[in-house]
C-alpha cells in the first residue's frame, strides 16, 4: 500500500495552528508528528507556507456547478459534489427542498444509487430533508405549493424508503411536529429547527422533542413579536438563550451583514455554529439567471451581488457560495480566529450529526480527509480518502 507525507503544513486544529507532518497510508492517516521527525513516504508533498485541516463537511447544501440534487439525475449528484470538493468540501449533505412524494422519492432513490458519492466529489454521508413540513408564512424561497403539515403515513414512508436521511428542517409549531421530532430521534435522525414561526415556548417543547438544531439563523424565521401586547422572544432569541441549540450560519456576506455575524461568533460561538452554504445550483456561478430545485418544478432566480435573488429582487433565494467563502468570511468580516472558523465547518458540524468519531479532525486511523489552503483560504490541495483529488500548488518533492 503506497504512503504519502504531506510534509510541512500548518495544521489548524485544536484552537491553535500547529507545524505538523501527516503521513497517511492508503486511505487513513497513520502518523501526525512535528516537522522534522524524519518520516518518510512512497510520495511527499512541500506544504511549507501552506495550513491543513480536516476536510470541510457542509450539512446544507442543495446544489452546484449548475446541478441541483433535486434534479434527480446521478449527473447532478456528481456535477454539484465534484464543485464542492474543488473548494474544500470532502464531505457533504445533499439537501432537498419542500416537494411532492414522488419528487422526494426519486432524488432519495438516485441518492442511494451513487453509492456515497464519486472520485471527483465530496463524500455523500447522508440526506438533509428541508421541507415540505415548514410554515408557508415563512416558506423564503420554497415554493408554497408543496408546503404541508406533517403526516406519519407520510414521513414514515419516506424514512423507510431511505435509511440514509441524517436531518429533517421542520417548523416544530405545526400540528404533529413535536410527535414528528420524536419519531426521527428513534430513528437516528436530528431534527432541525426552521423555516418556522415559533416563539420560544414553542422552541422549549421542541427540545424536550428532540429539536437540537437551528436551520440557517436568521433566515426564514421569528423573532421577537407582540401578542396581546407581550413581547415573545423567536427562534433567533432562542438559539442565542438555549445551550442545547446548535445553530448553522450561511456566512457568504450576502444573508448576513458582519454586526450580526460577529454577535452570533461571539455569544454563541464556533462550538455551537456550523457554516453551511446552503448552495443552489448556482454556486460556482457568478451571475446569470438559474433555477432553484429541480429543473422540472423549480423557481427562476436571478445570480448578481454574490447571491441568487427571486425575480423581482425583494428577497434572497438561497446562496451560491462554497466552504471556502465561509472560512474567508468569518475570519475577515466577523473576525473570528482561523482555528475557530475552521472548527464551524470540520468538528462542529461532525459533532452535531453525531459523525465526529469518523470526521471533522485529522487524526491516526482516521480516514485522510483533508483540505489544505492558503492565507486568503484559497484551496490548494484536498485529499479524499488518502486520494490527492485537487493539487493547485505544484508537483510532489520527489
Amino acid at each position: 500500500m503506497s504512503t504519502t507525507l504531506l510534509r510541512g503544513g500548518l495544521l489548524v486544529q485544536d484552537d491553535r495552528i500547529t507545524p505538523c507532518d501527516i503521513l497517511v497510508n492508503g486511505a487513513f492517516i497513520e502518523r501526525m508528528m512535528p516537522p522534522g521527525s524524519g518520516m518518510a513516504a512512497d510520495t511527499v508533498y512541500d506544504l511549507r507556507g501552506l495550513y491543513v485541516s480536516a476536510g470541510f463537511l457542509d450539512i446544507h447544501v442543495h446544489g452546484g456547478g449548475g446541478h441541483d440534487f433535486m434534479d434527480g439525475t446521478r449527473e447532478a449528484y456528481h456535477g454539484a459534489s465534484a464543485l464542492h470538493l474543488r473548494h474544500g468540501t470532502t464531505a457533504l449533505l445533499p439537501t432537498t427542498l419542500a416537494a411532492t412524494r414522488e419528487e422526494l422519492l426519486r432524488a432519495f432513490a438516485v441518492f442511494e444509487s451513487c453509492g456515497g458519492g464519486f472520485p471527483d466529489g465530496a463524500k455523500l454521508l447522508g440526506l438533509h430533508i428541508e421541507g415540505p413540513y415548514i410554515a408557508k408564512s415563512q416558506c423564503g424561497a420554497q415554493d408554497p405549493r408543496f408546503i404541508r403539515d406533517p403526516d406519519p403515513l407520510e414521513y414514515n414512508a419516506l424514512l423507510d424508503a431511505c435509511p440514509h436521511i441524517l436531518r429533517w428542517t421542520i417548523a416544530p409549531e405545526l400540528p404533529g411536529a413535536l410527535e414528528m421530532g420524536r419519531a426521527l430521534v428513534r430513528r437516528g435522525v436530528l431534527p432541525s429547527i426552521g423555516h418556522s414561526e415559533a416563539d420560544s415556548e414553542q422552541v422549549r417543547d421542541a427540545i424536550s422533542s428532540g429539536y437540537h438544531h437551528v436551520t440557517h439563523l436568521y433566515s426564514a424565521m421569528s423573532t421577537i413579536v407582540r401578542k396581546a401586547g407581550f413581547r415573545h422572544a423567536g427562534i433567533v432569541e432562542s438559539a442565542y438563550l438555549y445551550d442545547e441549540l446548535s445553530s448553522e450560519l450561511i456566512a457568504d456576506g450576502c444573508h448576513l451583514p458582519a454586526p450580526l455575524l460577529r454577535l452570533a461568533y461571539r455569544m454563541i460561538g464556533p462550538r455551537r455554529l456550523v457554516l453551511v452554504t446552503d448552495a443552489m445550483r448556482g454556486a460556482g456561478q457568478t451571475e446569470g439567471e438559474s433555477i432553484l430545485g429541480s429543473l422540472k418544478n423549480g423557481q427562476r432566480v436571478i445570480l448578481e451581488d454574490g447571491v441568487a435573488k427571486m425575480p423581482d429582487r425583494t428577497a434572497f433565494a438561497g446562496s451560491i457560495c462554497t466552504a471556502d467563502r465561509l472560512v474567508r468570511t468569518m475570519v475577515t468580516m466577523a473576525g473570528a480566529s482561523l482555528p475557530d472558523a475552521v472548527r464551524m465547518i470540520t468538528e462542529t458540524p461532525a459533532r452535531v450529526l453525531g459523525l465526529d468519531s469518523l470526521f471533522g479532525r485529522a487524526a491516526p486511523g482516521r480516514a485522510a480527509d483533508l483540505t489544505v489552503f492558503d492565507h486568503t483560504i484559497r484551496i490548494a490541495m484536498v485529499l479524499k480518502d488518502g486520494a490527492v483529488c485537487l493539487d493547485d500548488r505544484k508537483e510532489p518533492t520527489q
